[in-house]
């Protein structure tokens, strides 16, 4: 695995670069500005760009866009965007796009090596890590989608987990219940959200963008995280 981090706190840049090569993987640059970080991913041809959401020179939004950016130019390419706050526009900017291979985690779930490790892998296998602190805050100011008022309360959590990224076994396991039983949860989530199964688009990415689309505002701090997630199905 190829990775270029884009970051600009340097200390958190180069900790980034020593723990994935502790781990063997291959950080091919690094870089302090999403044109640095652009230009490397050009260069390198990396697997996976890890970049953080504020950078220079406004420390506003260059990191989400050099991220969207970067799929455009490589559709291939797994991205991993790092924020120290939930910010539910770039997360659901991110993720319109309707096509797996996108983290979007914060910064404190770096210091929790393994399950950074596991959202990184999940990532590049094509797979979505959103950080559950993220789907958390957002569950708790979704309430004005009527859409989302159609789910039943273990559907509600089905969605949630969901939204982390977790497969359909990972989410059975969570919720103590059988595969089947999850199945039957995801196929009402796509009926009551009017996702039709002959849509031209992922219906699970899909549903998910419904998720965080119904959430107002521009991020708030986080003060803490939630559980690990699991692998993606």
């Amino acid at each position: 695995m190829r990775i270029v981090i884009a970051e600009d706190d340097p200390l958190l840049r180069e900790g980034l670069a020593l723990l994935l090569r502790a781990e063997a993987l291959e950080v091919a640059a690094t870089a302090g500005t999403a044109e640095e970080a652009l230009e490397a991913i050009d260069a390198h041809r990396p697997d996976v760009a890890i970049l953080d959401v504020r950078m220079p020179p406004t420390h506003t939004d260059e990191g989400i866009r050099a991220a969207v950016e970067a799929r455009r130019r490589r559709p291939d390419l797994a991205v991993l965007v790092l924020s120290a706050y939930v910010e539910q526009s770039f997360a659901t900017e991110l993720l319109t796009g309707g096509v797996g291979g996108l983290g979007y985690l914060l910064k404190e779930r770096v210091g929790r090596v393994g399950e950074f490790l596991d959202a990184l892998h999940r990532v590049a296998d094509g797979g979505t890590a959103i950080d559950p602190e993220v789907v958390a805050q957002l569950f708790t100011r979704s309430r004005q989608d009527t859409r989302l008022e159609r789910l039943s309360p273990r559907e509600r959590d089905v969605l949630a987990l969901m939204a982390e990224g977790l497969g359909n076994t990972a989410i059975a396991e969570r919720l103590v219940v059988t595969d089947g039983a999850v199945h039957k949860h995801i196929r009402s989530i796509f009926a009551k959200l009017d996702l039709s199964p002959t849509d031209q688009v992922d219906r699970r990415v899909a549903a998910v963008l419904r998720y965080l689309e119904s959430t107002p505002g521009n991020g708030s701090q986080v003060q803490q995280a939630v559980p690990r997630t699991g692998p993606q199905a």
